[in-house]
């Protein structure tokens, strides 16, 4: 407790798919959790029992399915405290994609979404529901080190957007092998379509007879519904733009699984916010890590590009509250 009698709880949810012994396999995204783990530990005030980690690994005790991912998040949410300074964590390492919008104003545009274990996805509607549900006084910061992420919190501002300038070389180096994070639509349909047994190309009916209730908000309600969800989503927000995206790249491009030389893996992304850490020792504001993280990925070469989506006071405010 302060001395203004104000309670800071940390609380973090880390999610790592690396989808083992599938054509989908990574192999960076357990290490990009447990790094982050370490770090919110011993930086950022982070308590071990305040945290949840979820990852694919075969000694998992919780997996990274659609259902126990958004069940953690929901946990985290409950354990918020009404009128505290609370500071919440999401930090995802995953495949991502993007699917054809159900939104019945955006028929011809894409909605992103990440890819849990199980393929029960979960999208930007269900982030931007997450976040309406925080009690005042609470922050919700979300890394996504996946695909397609630039836009993972629906109808979040933009404060760092798509990069205009001049792209420097793709990396080209025998040392590094590069797997792009990304799940083409096509790919997440022909796999769901092998579990139903359905003939459509439509994701949502393949989600609702897989997984039901557990199936994401924007495949359960229908598109009128959901318009008017989303239409009033902002009058009943308990606490408005309290959601913090830091995004891996820009909602068309693809984020990198790297496997040096050496054999360590990891995010591009998530390694890039490691190194900025690890270089500044202070607090950053949000804005200022995601501009470095872009410098440190354009200067080994990667073509993806970091985003940052939040509001005006948020993009100011230091990441993750660090004193």
């Amino acid at each position: 407790m302060d001395p203004q009698g104000v309670v800071k709880r940390r609380l973090a949810v880390l999610v790592g798919c690396n989808y083992p012994n599938t054509k989908n396999e990574l192999h960076g995204c357990v290490n990009d959790v447990l790094a982050m783990k370490e770090t919110l530990l011993t930086r950022f005030g982070f308590k071990q029992e305040d945290m949840e980690v979820l990852t694919d690994e075969p000694d998992s005790k919780l997996k990274p399915t659609g259902a126990n991912i958004k069940a953690a998040l929901r946990r985290m949410v409950d354990k918020a405290q009404t009128g505290s300074e609370n500071v919440l964590f999401f930090h995802y390492s995953g495949h991502g994609t993007r699917i054809p919008s159900v939104k019945p104003a955006r028929p011809f545009k894409k909605d992103e979404a990440i890819v849990p274990c199980d393929f029960n996805l979960i999208t930007d509607v269900d982030f931007r529901e997450l976040v309406n549900q925080l009690p005042e006084g609470t922050s919700f910061a979300m890394i996504s080190d996946s695909c397609h992420s630039g836009g993972l919190i629906d109808k979040e501002k933009e404060q760092i957007g798509p990069f205009s300038g001049v792209r420097s070389p793709a990396i080209e180096t025998t040392a590094t092998t590069i797997t792009s994070r990304a799940l083409p639509y096509k790919e997440v349909l022909n796999h769901l379509s092998s579990l139903t047994g359905i003939s459509t190309s439509d994701v949502g009916t393949h989600l609702l007879e897989l997984f039901g209730g557990d199936a994401g908000l924007k495949f359960r309600l229908p598109a009128m519904d959901l318009m008017d969800l989303l239409v009033n989503m902002k009058a009943r927000e308990k606490h408005v733009d309290s959601g913090i995206l830091l995004s891996g790249c820009q909602a068309d491009e693809t984020s990198a699984d790297v496997v040096s030389g050496g054999g360590k893996a990891y995010g591009a992304f998530s390694n890039a916010i490691q190194t900025v850490l690890k270089e500044n020792g202070g607090a950053l504001r949000n804005k200022e890590l995601v501009i470095m993280a872009r410098e440190v990925l354009e200067r080994l070469g990667f073509q993806q590009h970091p985003c940052l989506y939040c509001s005006d006071q948020n993009a100011d405010a230091t990441f993750l509250s660090q004193p």
